[in-house]
């Protein structure tokens, strides 16, 4: 959540906290590669620092993923976004909004935060050429006042990138 609307959040329900408590641990034994858990008290807000693939165009690039989960997560998909400044890529917007089905009408309660790392750490690794979206400015500019990557109507129509 996008710091003006993370003040409306509601406490995550037991099932999410077990659910997050479960990933953690399961993260803390076996991290995604190319991902680094950032510690904070807060269960309900994850950083992680995501290192771009060897070979790719974002190899030896470092960007950080913040990822806010809903009060009834796993159910309801999280939100994740890139912390600005987000990589350049087609699919990913410079307030680090990312476009990825996943995140919005392909979300699965079997899916973990390590799943969803790993699509995003792929969807970069596969892309061809470092570039912001052609809708880019006029997005972001409708954002403006904290308005969640939830809240936008996506239209998935390029797997190619």
């Amino acid at each position: 959540m996008t710091s003006s609307s993370a003040h409306s959040r509601k406490a995550l329900s037991k099932i999410a906290c077990n659910r997050l408590q479960k990933e953690l641990v399961e993260w803390q034994v076996n991290p995604p590669i190319g991902f680094k858990h950032k510690p904070t008290d807060n269960l309900q807000r994850w950083i992680i620092e995501v290192n771009g693939a060897p070979g790719t165009l974002y190899a030896n690039e470092t960007y950080q993923l913040q990822v806010d989960f809903p009060e009834h997560y796993p159910m309801e998909a999280p939100q994740v976004i890139f912390v600005p400044p987000a990589p350049l890529h087609p699919h990913i917007y410079s307030n680090g909004h990312i476009c990825l089905d996943i995140l919005y009408d392909s979300w699965s309660p079997a899916m973990t935060v390590s799943s969803v790392c790993i699509s995003i750490l792929s969807m970069l690794s596969s892309s061809t050429a470092k570039k912001r979206p052609s809708d880019n400015d006029q997005y972001v500019k409708n954002c403006r006042n904290g308005r969640s990557p939830k809240e936008t109507r996506w239209w998935f129509h390029d797997d190619k990138v």
